[in-house]
């Protein structure tokens, strides 16, 4: 039994309400003016998917769960548009596309959503980029599909959930004053549920993954920009989605394709480290900030994944 089937489903739409808030292309790659669509999938789920960009193709999978790939678009995503053709899926249950009828949210099938997009595009390899819990999905399919991966890049991504909310729930008892801290002797669950409330009241639940409550508010601006479907949020906090409850870690070790992996400085959302990747062509770079270092080190942000993907064509 994982410990995502100990959540409070209650408590964990709170968490996720306050926290979701080449120089040149060769000319197959190019691909203007940007489109969006959808994907029928074999199980007939409607996706949603945005193409942008020009350059070495790049599918984005979005955190959250169920957070949508928008935000990611027009706060980080658009930077990298002039070298990378961006594919930008909404996973079902997630964001504009449409819930699965059958409930099937497993990581199999959001693994095998991936590869149908890429079958659907025609590509024969892609980048596949990664932010937050997006990271479990994106390890996921390049275990399945590593001929299909030309490159990893990770950004403030998780690999092993419940690592990452034991790590939230730490970070966020040593923002409250002792007095509102719960006894260690309550079950964790229990604690975790106590300490949102508390960051909630104090209005300082920003700082679990922001630097400032300005980055903060104006990522909530672009997440309720578009519609939210929260289906897939939903059944994996009601605990129906045992598999993501795995540590996706030491999967890494068996990848060989080149790994770009970004990590915040003050990132306590992840419960990651730089140990905790292990692929053996990877690279590193901490960035200054927390859980969004696209938004909070933007120009940093480019230049390190555009410096990457242009070791990937020598």
């Amino acid at each position: 039994m994982t410990a995502f089937r100990y959540f409070s489903l209650r408590v964990l739409f709170v968490c996720f309400l306050l926290l979701t808030g080449a120089a040149s292309a060769s000319a197959q790659h190019k691909l203007a003016p940007p489109t969006s669509t959808t994907l029928l999938t074999s199980d007939s789920v409607r996706l949603f998917v945005r193409v942008a960009g020009q350059g070495t193709p790049c599918v984005f999978v979005h955190g959250g769960p169920g957070a949508g790939s928008y935000s990611f678009e027009k706060l980080g995503g658009n930077r990298l548009e002039a070298q990378l053709r961006m594919i930008y899926i909404d996973q079902r249950g997630s964001g504009r596309s449409a819930s699965s009828p059958r409930k099937d949210y497993s990581v199999a099938r959001m693994v095998q959503d991936l590869e149908e997009l890429r079958q659907h595009l025609g590509l024969e390899r892609w980048v596949v980029m990664s932010h937050s819990f997006g990271g479990t999905i994106a390890t996921a399919y390049a275990t399945q599909h590593p001929a299909r991966v030309q490159a990893l890049v990770l950004v403030n991504s998780v690999l092993n959930p419940p690592a990452s909310l034991e790590s939230m729930l730490h970070y966020g008892t040593s923002l409250l004053p002792t007095t509102e801290q719960p006894n260690a002797s309550i079950p964790m669950m229990q604690r975790f549920g106590m300490v949102m409330g508390a960051l909630q009241r104090r209005q300082v639940a920003y700082q679990l993954q922001y630097s400032t409550d300005s980055l903060a508010a104006r990522a909530s601006r672009v997440v309720r920009a578009v519609p939210a479907n929260q289906d897939f949020a939903t059944q994996v906090f009601s605990g129906q989605l045992p598999d993501y409850g795995q540590d996706y870690g030491p999967a890494t070790a068996q990848l060989s394709m080149p790994a770009l992996v970004i990590l915040g400085q003050d990132d306590r959302t992840t419960g990651t480290t730089p140990q905790s990747f292990r692929f053996p062509r990877q690279q590193v770079v901490v960035l200054p900030g927390k859980h969004y270092s696209f938004l909070e080190q933007p120009a940093r942000f480019q230049q390190v994944v555009s410096s990457f993907v242009q070791t990937l064509s020598r």
